[in-house]
């Protein structure tokens, strides 16, 4: 399948980084009414039904002229553990932190993608990300251990989850680029989004919170909240960010990923009223210094 051109390419990875700031604000507003289980379920069939009807109007043609490859099919189930623990492990784990912190965590998201994008399958050398990795790391660490405002017992959980649901992302970024040569972004996005929301049904009887209570105890601010996550966070963006990895690749893509955390960071102060700190302020210096250095040593070694 033919390439974007770059310019599209990277406006629509801007796009989706800057919606998913946002996302960080409403998956921690969508936690007051719901339990972090059914949060993720109902935006993932949500966004499901938009990426069904879309595909269907836009490429139905597909669903005549040829079938889903059965090797294609193992490994959309694959990235569809990648979709699951991104969604379910950021939410699980925006219970302990704040959305600030968890913003600046998921800044570290570029430089996980290129340092497992070039152990993976080396698209870019190793040593042009391992100092990047380093600094990066080192602000995630940093904004895990001291300095959160927690709303739980377990904030360095919490921190940890965020972080895992950053890898569970990169190695999605990853592994969608070689099986869009063959299928369309929007075939994969509602595919491995099926393959997420499936598996997490049968969750709900072990975290529930709106379900236990009713409907009627959920606020009109997080049913907009969850709405967001729904057409913004997760069919938009999420079909953005597959359309651009398309035309530029996971290395360079995830480059723009470090608008994120400052949009997270800067809602979170603003609409959820959180103090950014010193700690939090130097955490991201880091993590955005990671992806100049990645950035720049990538673009050198090309």
């Amino acid at each position: 399948m033919v390439s974007p051109p770059p310019a599209l390419a990277y406006g629509s990875v801007v796009l989706a980084a800057v919606l998913w700031g946002g996302s960080i604000v409403a998956q921690k507003m969508a936690l007051g009414s719901f339990s972090a289980v059914e949060a993720s379920v109902f935006r993932d069939i949500g966004g499901l039904a938009i990426l069904l009807v879309t595909w269907w109007v836009q490429e139905r043609r597909t669903v005549i002229t040829g079938a889903i490859a059965r090797s294609d099919l193992f490994l959309l189930g694959l990235l569809g553990l990648g979709v699951l623990g991104n969604h379910l492990l950021i939410l699980m784990g925006l219970k302990y932190v704040s959305g600030a912190v968890g913003g600046v965590i998921i800044g570290s998201s570029p430089v996980v993608t290129s340092l497992l994008s070039a152990l993976l399958i080396r698209d870019v050398p190793l040593r042009t990300v391992w100092l990047g990795a380093v600094l990066s790391f080192a602000g995630v660490s940093l904004v895990s251990v001291a300095g959160f405002q927690a709303v739980g017992e377990r904030p360095l959980l919490g921190g940890t989850l965020v972080f895992l649901g950053v890898v569970s992302w990169a190695l999605y970024s990853i592994g969608s680029r070689p099986i869009m040569d063959r299928l369309s972004a929007l075939t994969v996005n509602w595919t491995t989004l099926l393959v997420a929301t499936v598996l997490q049904i049968p969750l709900l009887w072990t975290d529930r919170k709106m379900l236990d209570v009713g409907v009627s105890s959920v606020t009109t601010s997080d049913w907009l909240a969850l709405g967001y996550l729904i057409i913004f966070a997760t069919a938009v963006a999420q079909q953005a960010w597959l359309f651009g990895v398309k035309g530029i690749g996971p290395s360079r893509a995830s480059v723009l990923g470090n608008l994120t955390p400052v949009a997270a960071i800067a809602l979170s102060a603003l609409i959820l009223r959180e103090s950014v700190g010193l700690v939090e302020m130097t955490g991201i210096g880091l993590i955005l210094a990671g992806v100049w250095s990645v950035n720049r040593r990538t673009a050198q070694s090309s």
